[in-house]
């Protein structure tokens, strides 16, 4: 693939060559977001970083992406602060925001918002969320961070758990994971278990994933553990999501089952589905997996502006 120039909306939108050149280069940025060495890659150039929803690890690594690079950041993380209050449209909001910068970060609550806003806009925009959708970049931190934590990606028993229903990062994350030779299980409640849609889609790519309820039926097997949150604010009915939300926790007493070299993940917030206990163990990986968004981001921020091939 030719990068320069493209928007990323989807994972679906990728290779897995695009996939591994994109991490390939992440690597060799690694020691430039821990501050090791210096580049001004991206000096000259503005990223707009256009947050509609909360949001911590995403906006943040992305403008440390850009700034250690050698770049400059511009936007809002509070929509309540610009003229969307007033009634602009997102269209009008993207055009507006192409005109001052050579790339945008878009993050919003609604699905789809992000395919729109690449319609609008003669810059780049990147997906950075939108709703129960995509989060692409999350997916290629996640990919990072098995290789670099786990070794490699083929060859993984890799278990997603919890919120497969309306999270975004394990919507992306499936179906790249599908493209390598992984073992999946989807593990759920009935009521939060993944789409039907994503289930067929990734099994007809070949991974023949296992849907269970429990962590408990995969610990001893898994050589990744994704956890996700389960997500309050996609919920219709707070009755359904009282109904479910305290369903899984990470404990260290569930992972005396677990191989010596498995690691537990997470997008990240969490709230009480992965023990603090955890955080001292030699299985956590999710603060280390929150770091490689900062040269995953580096990669492709490098390559859709065309400064690398």
């Amino acid at each position: 693939m030719n990068f320069k120039g493209i928007h990323v909306v989807s994972v679906r939108d990728f290779s897995r060559k695009d996939i591994e050149h994109i991490l390939n280069l992440a690597d060799t940025f690694i020691p430039i977001a821990r501050g090791e060495s210096s580049s001004t890659l991206m000096n000259g150039k503005i990223m707009a970083t256009l947050f509609f929803e909360p949001s911590t690890r995403t906006r943040l690594s992305f403008e440390s992406a850009m700034q250690r690079l050698g770049g400059r950041v511009l936007g809002f993380a509070d929509p309540g602060g610009t003229s969307a209050k007033k009634g602009e449209t997102l269209a009008d909001t993207i055009r507006m925001a192409a005109a001052y910068s050579d790339l945008i970060v878009l993050r919003h609550p609604q699905e789809g918002a992000a395919r729109l806003a690449s319609k609008f806009s003669n810059v780049p925009v990147i997906n950075a969320g939108d709703g129960a959708g995509q989060h692409p970049t999350q997916t290629l931190l996640d990919l990072q961070t098995i290789r670099q934590e786990a070794g490699k990606i083929d060859g993984k028993k890799i278990a997603l758990v919890g919120d497969l229903k309306y999270g975004r990062t394990v919507h992306s994350l499936a179906y790249a994971l599908a493209m390598f030779d992984t073992e999946l299980t989807f593990v759920a409640p009935p009521t939060l278990q993944m789409p039907k849609e994503m289930i067929e889609t990734v099994s007809q790519m070949g991974a023949k994933p296992k849907l269970v309820n429990s962590v408990e039926e995969v610990i001893a097997e898994a050589d990744v553990i994704y956890v996700t949150r389960i997500q309050k604010e996609r919920f219709p009915d707070p009755a359904e999501y009282r109904k479910v939300a305290e369903v899984y926790k990470i404990t260290p007493e569930i992972l005396e089952d677990a191989k010596k070299k498995m690691i537990v993940m997470h997008p990240l917030p969490r709230v009480k589905e992965i023990s603090p206990e955890v955080d001292d163990t030699d299985y956590a990986a999710y603060f280390k997996q929150a770091f490689y968004g900062v040269p995953a981001r580096m990669a492709l921020i490098s390559l859709i502006t065309g400064v690398v091939e």
